[in-house]
């Protein structure tokens, strides 16, 4: 069920403009409008989940929405060279939006994980 303030759900619902790059009956993917990478697609499940740790409640839903992560990368032409699926959850994650949403990263070499400058 769509969350009324959410900036995903509106998204979703084409009241807020985005650039498609997959839509499938359980997720929707668009570009990131501040890309960390040359790709940096969002790929968000159609019913709203705060975060991944509720996401993972519906195990379909979930996996479709890693599987529509992976044909983004295909499609983006990222599969052969490497990418990255990131789901940031809480504060220390540094979450700003409270819409499930997997990162789908890559199309140069990226950084390493963890703490800033290691």
């Amino acid at each position: 069920m769509p969350e009324s303030d959410c900036l995903f759900c509106k998204i979703i619902a084409g009241e807020i403009p985005s650039t498609t790059v997959l839509e499938t009956d359980t997720a929707y993917a668009f570009r990131d409008i501040n890309p960390q990478a040359s790709v940096h697609v969002l790929v968000v499940p159609r019913t709203h989940h705060e975060d991944a740790e509720e996401l993972a409640k519906a195990p379909q839903e979930l996996a479709d929405v890693i599987a529509a992560g992976v044909a983004v990368a295909r499609q983006e032409g990222i599969d052969q060279t490497g990418f990255r699926l990131v789901f940031n959850t809480g504060e220390h994650a540094r979450r700003t939006v409270f819409h499930a949403h997997l990162h789908v990263l890559g199309g140069e070499q990226l950084g390493l994980f963890g703490r800033p400058g290691h």
